[in-house]
């Protein structure tokens, strides 16, 4: 028997579709935040081959700002490329099987692999964040010495977002495995 649309039967769906979507906005609002990091990474890039070629005054300090803004820039779009499907993904088999298999098998590697793989890379990234928190840390890359302790906060806080982003997508692949039908 078909349930009404409001009925008892629709509750866990509907709270499901609820936090996919609360899930996939904080993606989608934090893959438009992140991206603006590449502005100052153009502009500082762009400031040092002029004054590097043009001028030939060379900066100190453009190759640690160019490593931290691209490596902020990159792994804290991690959570919004889960979302857009952008990670690596064999689709020689996957895209000829049913949506209630590919849902199962995403399902199956999300509880099994991904997120005790995201697990224990967030709980070494936290430790490797609060030491360098808690020594100050400062790079040995080149002259200048920036401090890399935020820069180093970044590996966690990518970590949860993607984390939680999986989260979604395991809700989704579920749904898929359970019902034979994307979300």
């Amino acid at each position: 028997m078909a349930h009404e649309t409001g009925s008892a039967g629709d509750a866990p769906a509907s709270a499901v579709v609820a936090i996919v979507r609360a899930i996939d906005g904080l993606a989608i609002w934090s893959g438009r935040l992140f991206c603006w990091l590449a502005v100052p990474l153009v502009a500082g890039l762009t400031y040092e081959v002029i004054a590097r070629y043009v001028f030939h005054a060379p900066t100190i300090w453009a190759y640690d700002v160019a490593y931290m803004l691209y490596g902020t820039h990159f792994m804290l779009g991690a959570a919004y490329t889960l979302y857009k499907g952008g990670h690596i993904r064999t689709d020689i088999f996957y895209q000829n099987w049913s949506a209630r298999t590919r849902g199962i098998i995403d399902a199956t590697l999300y509880l099994f692999f991904f997120f005790p793989g995201i697990a224990l890379f967030f709980w070494m990234g936290l430790q490797e964040a609060l030491h360098s928190w808690d020594i100050r840390e400062v790079s040995d890359a080149s002259p200048w010495r920036p401090i890399i302790y935020p820069f180093k906060a970044v590996i966690p806080i990518a970590l949860l977002l993607l984390m939680i982003q999986g989260v979604s997508e395991f809700l989704k692949s579920a749904h898929a495995a359970r019902t034979g039908r994307p979300l």
